[in-house]
């Protein structure tokens, strides 16, 4: 009798310990990557388009207001950071598999 694999995934038909749903999810989401100013004349740089229930926003908010130095929040769903990072962000961004679009 032939072995019964475990239930393959939904969307490719492949095993599920074989898929990295994760990895799909961020290589499927847009990020719009873009500066505006604020009070004073404050630049600040706006994350908009990352899905709260695939990624967690927390964590990555705390990463890039490391990486980038800064102060940031996370308000309606964007992430907001103190300054003009938008190259670092891009750049941090990609290596973690998002598709990055700098406006």
């Amino acid at each position: 009798m032939k072995k019964k694999q475990k239930d393959s995934g939904p969307i490719l038909g492949l095993p599920e310990d074989i898929i990295e749903f994760d990895k799909i999810s961020m290589e499927t989401i847009e990020v719009k990557v873009y500066t505006d100013k604020r009070k004073w004349g404050k630049t600040v740089t706006i994350i908009e388009g990352i899905d709260d229930k695939a990624i967690d926003t927390n964590s990555l908010l705390k990463e890039l207001k490391t990486k980038c130095a800064c102060g940031g929040t996370l308000k309606e769903g964007k992430i907001i950071l103190q300054g003009d990072h938008k190259p670092k962000v891009k750049k941090i961004l990609e290596s973690k598999g998002f598709i990055v679009r700098v406006i």
